[in-house]
């Protein structure tokens, strides 16, 4: 046996290998009536409370300070507020309950939301006459 074909033996380059057939059913998201959609869908604020402007006014893909904050409510709701303790509580609540990430660098603190994502199965006849039409052609073949 030569260098090269004990090269090749090693890295398994000369060496056949038999095809597996592997059988998989697979079941798409539409089919299996499972819907993914955002926590944030569902949250409903009280109007015109500090929890609201603030879950208006901050975004997912953008780091927001206190300043940008109290500037974009004032823009959409025209209430200014002055004193910026007002919001903390409510910003230090969502943080804690894991809707809002906080940063802080430089010593200033940036607030962004986080994209959480739910799964939604709906259990219709339609999806269960599907599933049981998959499970008769998976037994039968």
């Amino acid at each position: 046996m030569g260098f090269i074909q004990m090269l090749r033996a090693m890295l398994g380059l000369g060496v056949k290998v038999q095809a597996k057939v592997v059988e998989t059913t697979q079941v798409s998201v539409a089919k299996a009536g499972v819907e993914i959609r955002s926590i944030w869908d569902f949250l409903q604020f009280n109007e015109h409370t500090q929890a609201f402007h603030l879950a208006s006014v901050i975004r997912f893909d953008e780091w927001a300070t206190m300043d940008e904050i109290r500037r974009r409510i004032f823009e959409l709701f025209q209430v200014d507020y002055e004193n910026e303790r007002s919001l903390y509580p409510y910003l230090k609540t969502m943080v804690d309950i894991g809707l809002i990430e906080t940063n802080s660098i430089g010593g200033k603190r940036k607030w962004r939301k986080k994209d959480l994502l739910i799964k939604i199965e709906k259990e219709d006849k339609e999806a269960k006459k599907e599933a049981e039409t998959v499970k008769e052609a998976t037994a039968t073949a």
